[in-house]
């Protein structure tokens, strides 16, 4: 995992526009209020030994934390945000998005809210759609986290 191109990519969400329509982006997809950058991709359940599954999806959760070691000193040491209490509240409530499409894929993430910029960063490991396989997400919105 390069840390340092995936923190340069953040960096550069926080400032970029967001787009009109909801589609794919150079960075992964993008909707009005918001932008959901692919920062890596791993295997699927269907893709090979379980075993290797496990093994990867230990690398993308030490990814995610290896940006959380540099994203903390900037933008402070945040507690991780659990993302299935959110998921559990889509069932009771409208949640907007990103977040409804985050916690549809991830159990927890590392959350900021940046000074200076009016926008949320969230890093996530996203392995809950056996479709999509690993992948280790950055969000950037102007939507606050319900």
């Amino acid at each position: 995992m390069d840390i340092a191109r995936h923190i340069a990519l953040i960096d550069e969400l926080c400032h970029r526009p967001f787009p009109a329509e909801r589609g794919p982006s150079d960075t992964g997809f993008g909707a009005p209020g918001h932008h959901v950058a692919v920062l890596e991709c791993g295997p699927g359940p269907g893709d090979g030994d379980p075993a290797d599954l496990a093994v990867a999806a230990d690398q993308f959760e030490k990814g995610r934390d290896a940006l959380f070691e540099v994203l903390a000193p900037r933008w402070g040491d945040v507690s991780p945000f659990n993302l299935r209490t959110l998921l559990l509240r889509t069932e009771r409530e409208d949640i907007p998005e990103p977040w409804a499409g985050l916690c549809a894929r991830a159990d927890v993430a590392w959350l900021w809210e940046v000074p200076g910029t009016a926008r949320w960063v969230a890093v996530a490991v996203a392995d809950r759609d056996p479709g999509e396989g690993l992948r280790l997400l950055a969000v950037v919105t102007d939507t606050a986290p319900p």
